[in-house]
């Protein structure tokens, strides 16, 4: 029989907080019907043998050859999950498990798919978290137009249907909401608590700016242009190709009246342009082949069907 609920915790040298989070979870979830996921993301302290100590029958562990990054290690402990529900969250207490059931509630009583914590009263430091952390969520809701406050809070409940199909890598656990939305989930946000860390230290650093910006640039195109890529590079490719254009039939006409242009820099603009719009609209039309590649030779269709009425005995 499959669990209700499962609760998905990555972990990475979290020793300290396990026995603590465990006892709040069986003390918060107690008439929840639920299982733990533990998946430690190569720790090297005692993270794993304080998780494997529990006698709790409902608690599981992922146990990673190495450290392969959050991201990563919540994509597997979702794989792993068996529950109709799935929640995820930290493993450094700043998360309150006794949100999860108003969450639980609110995903059973309503039509959501998503429903994502926003920490109001975040308890982090404010120059190297709390304003890089607006910032990002002020650009990322702008590109995206995927109107979530605070994309950074890992306290999170899906429909498992969702959060199976996330395909999460990389960096992409700081985008769940737009990949949820690429499903067309639908998402709400709720205030939920936050802790300042007691034990452990912080995985957090300003290098991570970078690949949250590379990763962003990859879910704006996901976001507009997945199934339609030409749509972008072909845009790109005829206005760089017209541009070239003119600038080239410009020399073609002084050449005509006699004027000297070799050499100009304006005539080798013009001619990289005509190669570059060519480059574009190519690529353009690669990728076309390449997503009818990807949907037909998995039978994926490009579209999700939330629901079927209408259909009884007809044969679909």
């Amino acid at each position: 029989m499959n669990p209700l609920l499962s609760v998905v915790i990555a972990v990475m040298n979290e020793e300290d907080n396990i026995g603590p989070m465990l006892e709040r979870l069986r003390e918060d979830l107690k008439d929840i019907d639920h299982e733990v996921i533990f998946v430690d993301d190569g720790s090297k302290d005692k993270t794993v043998e304080r998780i494997r100590a529990e006698s709790d029958h409902r608690v599981r562990l992922v146990e990673f050859m190495k450290n392969y990054g959050q991201s990563t290690a919540m994509q597997a402990g979702i794989d792993h999950a068996s529950g109709t529900y799935i929640v995820t969250m930290d493993g450094d207490l700043q998360n309150d498990s006794s949100d999860i059931p108003m969450l639980l509630e609110m995903m059973q009583e309503g039509h959501w798919d998503l429903i994502a914590g926003e920490r109001v009263n975040r308890k982090d430091g404010m120059l190297i978290r709390k304003i890089p952390s607006k910032i990002a969520n002020s650009v990322i809701r702008e590109l995206t137009d995927v109107r979530i406050r605070d994309y950074g809070c890992t306290l999170k409940i899906f429909r498992s249907s969702i959060a199976k199909n996330l395909n999460l890598y990389g960096e992409l656990h700081r985008f769940i909401p737009v990949l949820a939305a690429l499903q067309g989930a639908r998402i709400k946000q709720v205030p939920v608590k936050h802790h300042p860390r007691v034990h452990g230290k912080s995985k957090y650093n300003l290098n991570r700016t970078f690949k949250v910006i590379s990763d962003l640039v990859l879910m704006v195109f996901f976001r507009k242009y997945m199934q339609k890529p030409m749509h972008l590079f072909g845009t790109m490719g005829f206005s760089v190709f017209s541009i070239g254009v003119l600038i080239n039939l410009y020399f073609l006409v002084r050449k005509i009246m006699g004027d000297d242009i070799w050499g100009k820099p304006m005539l080798l603009l013009g001619i990289l342009l005509l190669l570059f719009g060519v480059q574009l609209i190519t690529t353009g039309i690669i990728l076309e082949l390449q997503m009818r590649t990807y949907y037909e030779s998995q039978n994926k269709k490009t579209y999700n069907v939330r629901n079927l009425h209408g259909f009884e005995g007809s044969g679909v």
